[in-house]
């Protein structure tokens, strides 16, 4: 893969002052009630930019879409009054972020680059598949505002620890950000998060990070919406380039792309598979729309596939816990088994393990890695949902990492069960992606997300 440093817009603290009030987690996991929650921290908050509330004062009779083009004002606005200001040198932003989990205090260690867009598999790989909204939101963003506001999450494998070294070697000086910012959204009760960010600007350090990462695929962890949708806006800022140029008269020199333009890359922070500060948290799914009738026999026919085994909750516990302890705590339940289930007895989790003597191979797509057959949620999707929950034509699914949450919804009946995955092995994740195949959508939480507003990436 090819990476670049690049000139990134970043808050002008001289403005806005305290850094900590103007980030924001990513768009994807802000409920639309806390919006007003960060558009109340600070004028200057980067929710303005990555999930804005509309406002039609601000906007002309004629505008469209009027959410993305509230977008573009505020962030033309903000350069213009200087409060976001471009840096004076390219640069690798090197993001220490340490959060608590566990009762550890831990830190993830990420480098912030300039990726090149590439088509998937050469080079670049995504583990999960994606749904078209959510692209078509984030490319209407950044038709409005030309600009990456958020890294994508990706991954590298570092086995010689070549960029560890100038990484280690970056954050010997003084950092350019250092701040403190409560828990994150899903909530930790302790510790907060803390960010720390380095301007990697000498040259020597530069190209020995191009050098190391220029032998390395890049696998996509969270992003991969925005990575399709970078390419789809890459696409579409040629198709302009070459109907503006086909104007151009003959005896006019044509000004021709020459693919170093910042359209041809996405912003992305990279970080280490064997990072000690890697967590991958699994997301549960709850369920509803299944027929009594069909909800009597499910137990004898997961008995067909599984063993069953019940397991007394401790609800006291469960619910005074931290959603980081509660998924901790049932994957220690659920071990070596392929999920568990709330809602098949009162107060109870179900464990199911696989049955000795029966293959679930002619049950999995035939075209599917072998990876993807084994994982826990392929299991659920294809055995579970699709063939013994088969007569349940209309299933209401929805996606939570918080035990807690899905614990409450089953007991007060809004849903019929909870099906409780074990966190994702990174080698998982790369073994699937190497395979050129995709675990289902929402497979994976990283945790804690990359904040939004820290570096900027202008795209024109």
């Amino acid at each position: 893969m090819e990476v670049y440093p690049f000139r990134g817009i970043r808050y002008n603290q001289g403005i806005i002052g305290d850094l900590s009030v103007v980030i924001c987690p990513p768009y994807d996991i802000i409920a639309p009630e806390q919006q007003n929650f960060y558009y109340g921290k600070s004028d200057y908050n980067a929710i303005r930019l990555e999930y804005p509330l509309t406002d039609s004062r601000l906007l002309s009779a004629d505008s469209y879409n009027s959410k993305y083009s509230q977008a573009a004002i505020t962030f033309q606005q903000w350069l213009k009054q200087g409060v976001l200001q471009i840096d004076d040198y390219p640069a690798f932003y090197l993001h220490e972020h340490y959060f608590t989990y566990l009762g550890e205090e831990r830190r993830r260690r990420g480098l912030i680059a300039r990726v090149k867009l590439e088509p998937w598999g050469t080079g670049i790989y995504p583990h999960e598949e994606t749904v078209s909204k959510a692209k078509v939101d984030r490319l209407q963003l950044m038709r409005a505002c030309q600009a990456n506001f958020s890294p994508l999450f990706a991954l590298y494998q570092d086995s010689e620890q070549k960029i560890a070294s100038v990484l280690s070697e970056a954050s010997q000086v003084k950092p350019i950000i250092d701040i403190s910012v409560p828990s994150p959204l899903i909530g930790e009760g302790e510790g907060g998060e803390r960010h720390t960010i380095w301007a990697i600007t000498n040259s020597k350090s530069q190209q020995q990070i191009k050098r190391s990462l220029a032998a390395q695929a890049l696998y996509i962890a969270d992003g991969h919406h925005r990575y399709e949708t970078a390419l789809v806006y890459q696409q579409e800022r040629y198709s302009l380039h070459s109907e503006s140029s086909s104007f151009v008269i003959a005896s006019a020199a044509k000004q021709s792309l020459s693919g170093k333009e910042a359209l041809n890359y996405v912003m992305m922070e990279l970080v280490d598979f064997s990072d000690p500060g890697l967590v991958i948290l699994p997301i549960h799914r709850l369920v509803r729309g299944i027929a009594p009738s069909t909800l009597a026999k499910l137990e004898s026919q997961l008995k067909n596939f599984f063993t069953l085994d019940y397991v007394p909750l401790a609800t006291e516990s469960l619910l005074t816990s931290r959603h980081c302890e509660q998924s901790e705590a049932i994957s220690k339940m659920i071990g070596g088994a392929v999920l568990g289930i709330i809602g098949m007895e009162p107060q109870s989790l179900l464990i199911l393990k696989r049955r000795q003597g029966v293959s679930t191979e002619t049950l999995m797509p035939y075209n599917r890695s072998q990876a993807y057959k084994e994982f826990g949620i392929s299991l659920l999707n294809h055995i579970i949902l699709d063939k013994v929950l088969s007569e349940a034509k209309d299933l209401d699914i929805v996606y939570t990492v918080d035990v807690n949450e899905a614990y409450q919804q089953i007991k007060e009946g809004k849903y019929q069960l909870a099906f409780l995955l074990n966190p994702l092995q990174p080698e998982i994740i790369k073994a699937v992606a190497d395979a050129k195949d995709r675990l289902p959508r929402k497979s994976t939480y990283f945790y804690p997300k990359l904040p939004t507003g820290l570096v900027i990436n202008p795209l024109d």
